[in-house]
């Protein structure tokens, strides 16, 4: 069967700071191909529309599968799954990924029988059944699928992670994906879930709070694959167990493979597991992302990031001493006023880390969702994207806007701004030698992408499309596995 994988546009935050190859749809490829089929890909985010529209005329897929691992995607891919089926009457056209898995039902219906099945749970099993079955159209004993006709068994995980590594070859452009100075970049994947339990997340609820790796072998291989200088490790946390990471390490540098890396984890791990991180920064680890969320006690709570300013403060010292460079994320309160913007400001200029600023946002799939969702002010799934308030601010929300972008501003100018130039202006020579120019032109690109008055006006769109309207009583945070996609076959080893 003639397959069309499509990866949607890039998110207002993919407009500047990052653009990550589309890896999971890189994996689905992988085991669709192993299945016989011919598979090819298209990523929006580095391509034209006119691109896909060649690829439908030309190619003419059998089948079309999307990825909606993000809900502001959702409007979008509806659009254009509509427009391919007046091209392509008789082409199957699925969707999967992680926030579509939440909202299956509500999205099919808003489709109108433009997308013919959506997929919940992990698409490397998902999709290779799914086309098994097309054939008799037969597909409500898929597992995982939802159609008009009625939901199939629930999800199933993929049996082994080794399997079905990313199918890199069929993206085209690889030269565009970068993030921060690290131009250009691949992704690969270690382990996939979390074991933790953040309020506002959803990682551990896809997948039933369970968390699973790749073999230090297969690791290895499939970085041996990647031809890019910079690689991103997206696990949700990086080197949850020590002799994991430490193993993955002796592989590369047995097989004397050098790459600058860049890693996400938890300040408490990066504390317990220091010495397998300072291996990695010996290496080639130059950059890490910690998400601290809060600076206060009290605002760890509320997120259950199970974590304490002390503890978090510790592990920016450690980090400090590896002389890596590290970003922070801190979540914004719609109840933020001008003071804690200003208190926000302050801090993060006091600190040599990078400070990023998102909003909070409750997500279908997160305990936030059911116990938040009845104050949201609006339903537009574009506005789902940490960038946009969603819930009431205390501040009129224009002004809440120009809070905002002050903050974002003032910290990225502190990175970005002239006075930084001088300590990156020999890495963007040389990117620009090599005729890379994806971080250059991030640098000037801020201000039109980051404006209040943007963002407020996002607010006053029509919207066609919208997420299923919250329950109209209080709920309480609800029994764990109510809200699992994957309902995991053993539970989570302790971390």
């Amino acid at each position: 069967m003639r397959v069309l994988l499509v990866h949607p546009s890039a998110l207002m935050y993919s407009e500047i700071f990052l653009r990550l190859e589309p890896l999971g749809l890189e994996r689905v490829a992988a085991a669709l191909l192993a299945d016989g089929h011919d598979v090819r890909l298209v990523d929006l985010q580095v391509c034209r529309t006119a691109e896909l529209a060649g690829q439908l005329t030309g190619f003419a897929p059998h089948a079309v599968g999307f990825s909606l691992n993000y809900l502001a995607n959702v409007p979008e891919v509806t659009d254009l799954a509509k427009w391919i089926k007046t091209v392509l009457p008789g082409c199957l056209i699925f969707a999967g990924g992680h926030s579509v898995s939440f909202v299956a039902e509500h999205v099919l219906a808003q489709a109108e029988g433009a997308i013919d099945v959506v997929l919940k749970g992990e698409g490397e099993t998902a999709a290779p059944a799914l086309l098994a079955a097309a054939a008799d159209r037969v597909l409500t004993g898929v597992p995982g699928a939802v159609t008009s006709a009625g939901a199939g068994p629930a999800p199933k995980m993929v049996h082994s992670l080794d399997e079905h590594l990313p199918a890199r070859h069929l993206g085209a452009h690889r030269r565009k994906y970068f993030i921060g100075v690290m131009d250009p970049a691949a992704s690969i994947e270690f382990t996939r879930g979390c074991p933790w339990d953040c309020s506002f997340c959803s990682a551990w609820t896809f997948y039933g709070r369970s968390y699973r790796r790749l073999s230090p072998d297969a690791a290895a291989e499939d970085m041996c694959r990647i031809r890019e200088p910079g690689v991103f490790i997206v696990d949700d946390v990086a080197f949850i167990k020590a002799e994991e990471g430490d193993e993955i390490a002796r592989q590369l540098e047995r097989r004397r493979v050098r790459k600058q890396y860049y890693l996400e984890t938890r300040c408490d791990v990066l504390i317990r597991n220091e010495e397998v991180f300072r291996r990695w920064r010996r290496l080639g680890l130059n950059y890490m992302f910690l998400g601290l969320e809060a600076l206060d006690e009290e605002g760890l709570k509320a997120f259950r990031k199970r974590t304490t300013p002390r503890v978090n403060n510790k592990a920016l010292e450690i980090a400090r001493s590896m002389g890596l460079s590290v970003a922070i994320n801190i979540i914004a309160d719609p109840d933020w006023d001008e003071a804690r913007f200003a208190f926000v400001r302050d801090w993060a200029m006091s600190v040599p880390e990078i400070v990023n600023i998102t909003v909070q946002t409750p997500y279908p799939g997160t305990e936030t969702w059911l116990t938040e969702a009845r104050r949201l002010t609006t339903l537009d799934y574009r506005l789902f994207d940490v960038q946009h308030a969603v819930l009431p601010t205390r501040l009129p929300l224009y002004r809440f806007y120009q809070e905002l972008v002050k903050t974002q501003t003032v910290l990225a100018r502190k990175h970005l701004g002239v006075a930084a130039l001088a300590k990156t202006s020999g890495i963007i020579a040389r990117q620009l030698l090599r005729g890379q120019a994806n971080f250059a032109r991030m640098i000037w690109k801020f201000d039109r992408v980051y404006n209040a008055d943007r963002q407020y006006s996002e607010h006053l769109r029509p919207a066609r499309y919208l997420l299923p309207p919250p329950a109209e009583k209080p709920v309480a945070a609800p029994g764990r596995k109510e809200l699992f996609i994957h309902a995991p076959a053993r539970r989570a080893s302790a971390v």
